[in-house]
């Protein structure tokens, strides 16, 4: 039997968190009393001492410091159990939150999210659309729940469930479709480029070429098909975005002298998939029936 319980590593994690005992206890809601017992009783378990109190402030030894490193690992293994137990006793998620990439397929995105609506009315759907890294950094927050992108988090594995093409694009009347020749690696440096800037707010990441001197930098695909289509630059888009852009002939792909189209795979990543419930498992198997997999 463990001679010590998970609340006095909980009680040893607040003090070194909140610089005190005092502190501890205003941030916990217990009595300092209380507070220094459980941390009294855990060193006296261990027969090592965990901290020295130097004035108002309690200090870690080298010994506590290599036992908190463990004992937060132990305390997240708790609460990731306690969250299991509590989705498997409710059934039903009350709250999902997933991070789609804006190169998904948003129509494949809209009639899930339809079905979902009538199959799960009480269920609180938040999506949060993401750029680049932003939905791994959402992943690694355990801000989502799953996450539909392009990157999969060190750490994470990651189920393919789509491929999209993305196109060099611009306006037909854009000077690069007047050329009368393939455009070539110059002609791009030497035109305006339209650019997606990441949604993460930490270890932002550029991706694809960035070669042109001249760029517009935006926050929203939607914005940056606009400015195309108004012939404001170019950019290379997902297909599935631009589908009807294309049909109405507001974009034109570009006849690039390099086989510049690029397949990008999109993955399905869960957050834990131990603690996924039903609603999310619904959502996940309508996502799929509507996308295409090559084999």
């Amino acid at each position: 039997m463990p001679k010590v319980t998970l609340e006095q590593w909980r009680m040893f994690q607040s003090v070194v968190e909140h610089g005190g005992f005092s502190q501890a206890a205003q941030a916990v809601h217990k009595s300092q009393s209380s507070i220094n017992h459980a941390v009294h009783k855990l060193q006296e378990s261990l027969g090592v001492p965990l901290l020295e109190v130097r004035g108002r402030k309690a200090e870690l030894t080298d010994a506590g410091r290599i036992l908190l490193s463990r004992a937060g690992g132990l305390l997240n293994e708790a609460e990731a159990l306690e969250a299991v137990a509590s989705s498997l006793a409710v059934g039903r998620e009350a709250a999902l939150t997933i991070a789609v990439d804006v190169i998904f397929d948003y129509d494949c995105l809209f009639n899930a999210i339809e079905r979902f609506a009538e199959e799960f009315p009480l269920t609180r759907l938040e999506v949060r659309e993401t750029v680049l890294s932003g939905a791994e950094e959402l992943l690694l927050q355990q801000d989502a729940d799953f996450i539909l992108s392009a990157r999969v988090p060190q750490g994470f594995v990651g189920e393919p469930v789509s491929v999209v093409r993305f196109l060099p694009v611009a306006h037909p009347d854009h000077p690069l479709h007047r050329l009368g020749r393939p455009v070539a690696r110059k002609d791009l440096k030497a035109s305006r480029q339209i650019v997606l800037r990441d949604s993460a707010s930490r270890n932002r990441q550029d991706s694809g070429w960035l070669g042109s001197d001249q760029r517009i930098t935006v926050t929203n695909v939607q914005t940056s098909i606009e400015l195309i289509e108004r012939g404001l630059g170019f950019a290379w888009l997902p297909e599935t975005r631009i589908r009807e852009s294309l049909s109405a002939d507001r974009l034109l792909p570009l006849p690039t002298e390099e086989a510049w189209e690029r397949n990008v795979t999109v993955y399905l990543v869960y957050s834990d998939s131990d603690k996924t419930g039903p609603a999310a498992h619904f959502l996940i198997d309508v996502l799929r029936s509507g996308l295409y997999m090559p084999e």
